[in-house]
C-alpha cells in the first residue's frame, strides 16, 4: 500500500480517541476500514443482508452529537427560578408552555418543528461506555463490538456501490461498525472547511501510472486470498468506493465554500456550523447518515461559560439545517437527532460545574416522520429524575430505527456465535412517530 501515494494513511483522531480512534483514509476518512478483517461468516451475512426487500422506503439521518455529555437543565429542559437553575434563565417556545434556555432563542423559535425527549434515563456514567451505548444501543462487552446505529443504516439499505460513502462523520470518528465489517465504517471528515484531502492525483502520478499501480495491488492481493479471503475481499471493497469517489462529479457535496456567504454565515463560520452545512449538502448528494461532533460539553468547570458558549455556536448551526430542509422539503424524508452520552447534575459544585449525570437527561428529534411540536416525558422540579414516560437506549433505538424504515429487530450474526438485533428488545415509541 505504500507504493500509492496517492492513497496513504494520516493519524487521524477525534474526541473518542481514547476508545475509538482509527487510522484515516485520504487524509481524513477509510484508513480504518483498511485496518480490520472481515471474516468468511459476515460475507455470508452481507449477501444475506444484500439480498432482503426493503419494506420501507429508506430515510437519510443527521446526528448532532454533543460530545462530553449537555446539561439538559441549561439547553432544552430549564429549571427557572430554582436553586438547580444557576443564572440561566428560561424563554418561550413556539409551543403553549414549553420553554427552552435562554441560550438557545432560535431553536426555541423552532419548537413546533421538534420532538424534546427530556426523560432519557440510562446507566453508563462514563464517558468511553456512555459514547458507545448512545452510538450501538448496547453496553460495551470485551468480546465484541456493536455496530454504530450510522454503520446498520449503511447496512441495511445503504448502496454498497454508491460513489460517496454512505456513513460519514464530521469532526470525530464516531463509533464504527463493530463485526457488520469494515467496509460500513464511517468516513472521516476532520476539518469540514478543507473537504476531503488528498483526492487528486499526485503531479506525477498520471491515469495509466494509477492504473499500474492498482493492477499491482490486485497481483498482491491474489497471492493473500489463499489463507484470508474475506479480509482481502473487504480491503478490495474500501479500495473500490475510494476509488469511485476520486472520480465522482457528486464529491463537491463535501465542498462547502461552494455556498453562497450569506448561507454559510447562517449556519456559522466555525467548524460545527461548517460540518452542519456539509451534512446538508452530503444528505442531499445521496449519503445516507451524517454525524456532526461539537466537542466540549464535558463542563466539570465553569459550567454556565462553557454552556452559553457552546449554544452560541450550536443555536445557528441546528436552526439553520432544520430551515434549510424544510425550505427544500427534504425535512420529511431526513431525521435530525440532537444527543450527547448523558445529561449533568442538578446540583452546581464548588467551582460553578456539573457533573455526570445519566439518570434523567434530553434528547431531540425533527424531521424523517417524527412527530414535531411537543414534549415527551418530564423530569422532576429539579431535574434529578425521571417522572413521566421513561425512555431506556433500547426503546429510543427501536424509535431511531423505525423512523429510518429499518425493522428493529432486523438481526445479523455476530462472530461469538449469537444473533445482534440493532435494538435490543426494544420498542419503538409510537408518540414520537407521525
Amino acid at each position: 500500500m505504500s507504493h500509492m501515494s496517492h492513497l496513504h494513511d494520516d493519524a487521524c483522531r477525534g474526541p473518542f480517541a481514547g476508545t475509538h480512534g482509527r487510522r484515516a483514509f485520504l487524509g481524513g476518512g477509510l484508513g480504518g476500514l483498511l485496518s480490520a478483517t472481515s471474516p468468511a461468516w459476515q460475507a455470508r451475512a452481507d449477501l444475506a443482508a444484500a439480498d432482503r426487500p426493503q419494506t420501507r422506503r429508506p430515510k437519510s439521518c443527521i446526528l448532532l452529537w454533543m460530545n462530553g455529555g449537555p446539561s439538559h437543565l441549561d439547553t432544552f429542559d430549564p429549571k427557572p427560578d430554582t436553586d438547580v437553575a444557576g443564572p440561566v434563565k428560561a424563554v418561550k417556545t413556539s409551543l403553549p408552555d414549553v420553554r427552552f434556555s435562554e441560550y438557545l432563542p432560535q431553536l426555541a423559535e423552532r419548537a413546533r418543528h421538534l420532538a424534546v425527549v427530556r426523560s432519557m434515563t440510562t446507566k453508563e456514567g462514563n464517558h468511553d461506555r456512555g459514547q458507545y451505548l448512545m452510538h450501538t444501543g448496547y453496553a460495551p462487552s470485551a468480546t465484541l463490538k456493536h455496530p454504530s446505529l450510522g454503520a446498520w443504516a449503511g447496512h441495511e439499505s445503504g448502496d454498497r456501490n454508491a460513489d460517496l460513502p454512505n456513513f460519514v462523520s464530521i469532526r470525530g470518528p464516531s463509533v464504527g461498525a463493530g463485526f457488520l465489517g469494515v467496509e460500513f465504517n464511517p468516513f472521516i471528515v476532520q476539518q469540514p472547511s478543507e473537504g476531503v484531502r488528498n483526492l487528486p492525483l499526485p503531479r506525477d502520478v498520471d491515469a495509466a501510472r494509477f492504473a499500474a499501480r492498482r493492477e499491482a495491488l490486485a497481483i498482491a492481493q491474489r497471492h493473500f486470498r489463499r489463507s484470508a479471503e474475506a479480509a482481502v475481499a473487504a480491503h478490495d471493497a474500501v479500495y473500490a468506493e475510494a476509488e469511485r469517489m476520486m472520480n465522482s462529479p457528486r464529491v463537491k457535496a463535501f465542498d462547502v465554500a461552494a455556498e453562497p456567504t450569506a448561507v454559510q454565515r447562517r449556519y456559522g463560520e466555525n467548524d460545527f456550523g461548517r460540518g452542519c452545512l456539509m451534512a446538508r449538502r452530503l444528505i442531499e448528494a445521496g449519503v445516507r447518515f451524517v454525524e456532526v461532533t461539537l466537542d466540549g460539553w464535558d463542563t466539570h468547570y465553569d459550567n454556565f461559560t462553557a454552556v452559553k458558549n457552546l449554544c452560541r455556536v450550536l443555536d445557528p448551526a441546528y436552526s439553520s439545517l432544520v430551515d434549510d430542509l424544510r425550505e427544500r422539503d427534504r425535512l420529511d424524508d431526513v431525521l435530525v437527532v440532537w444527543m450527547g452520552e448523558f445529561g449533568r447534575t442538578p446540583k452546581i459544585t464548588s467551582v460553578e460545574g456539573r457533573d455526570h449525570w445519566p439518570a434523567a437527561w434530553s434528547a431531540v428529534l425533527a424531521g424523517g416522520g417524527v412527530r414535531g411540536g411537543q414534549v415527551y416525558g418530564a423530569t422532576d422540579a429539579e431535574g434529578a429524575k425521571v417522572v413521566a414516560d421513561p425512555v431506556g437506549t433500547a426503546d429510543y433505538f427501536a424509535t431511531l430505527a423505525t423512523l429510518l424504515g429499518m425493522d428493529p429487530t432486523r438481526e445479523a450474526m455476530s462472530p461469538v456465535g449469537r444473533p445482534i438485533a440493532i435494538s435490543d428488545n426494544g420498542r419503538p415509541i409510537t408518540r414520537l412517530i407521525g
